[in-house]
């Protein structure tokens, strides 16, 4: 393994880390209806746990109510006992075969919860990218020990290493700023 492959590879794992941190946001409530916020949910379906989005199809109708139409005709009780149950605070309410899920307005209490989780998500984000530039820097060193590279590539590397750990959390952060301001929107 090469400088340039751990630099790369170092890079597309801290893509992965925002990407992560990107849907993970996307799951928490803002006032906003969001058709994500159901992805967690999941309905018994013939003796197993399936996703929500495996049996029916979830869209928005407006701002605030997410639409639910389930594929099957006796999938719409499972669906909304599964919605109801989850620990979304939601409350569905049948409208024939369609499933409507209006989205409570929030408290400024929950909106503070809300934050305090976007801001653990954004920390929990921020340890996996340094855990990342570690290992890099310490698969350098290693290289040097090894004596496959120099110590004045060790020294370019870590240099490298840390630009990129420097993009990532300031991308972390602002995506963090953006969800709580979200989220505070009222």
């Amino acid at each position: 393994m090469t400088i340039a492959d751990i630099k790369k590879n170092v890079e597309t794992k801290m893509d992965q880390s925002i990407a992560a941190l990107n849907n993970n946001l996307g799951k928490i409530r803002t006032g906003r209806a969001n058709p994500a916020l159901l992805d967690s949910v999941m309905v018994e379906y013939y003796g197993s746990a399936v996703p929500l989005s495996q049996v029916a199809n979830v869209s928005l109708i407006d701002s605030r109510t997410i639409s639910v139409q389930p594929w099957e005709k006796g999938m719409g009780a499972k669906i909304e006992k599964a919605i109801r149950e989850s620990d979304l605070g939601l409350n569905p309410a049948s409208m024939g075969d369609l499933i409507r899920v209006p989205l409570p307005p929030m408290s400024e209490e929950r909106r503070k919860e809300m934050t305090k989780l976007v801001r653990n998500e954004g920390e929990g984000a921020k340890v996996a990218v340094r855990n990342l530039r570690r290992d890099a820097n310490e698969g350098v060193k290693k290289l040097v020990k090894d004596k496959l590279a120099s110590e004045d590539d060790q020294k370019r590397a870590e240099a490298d290493v840390q630009k990129l750990t420097d993009k990532h959390i300031a991308t972390i952060d602002a995506l963090v700023s953006a969800k709580e301001q979200d989220i505070m929107a009222v």
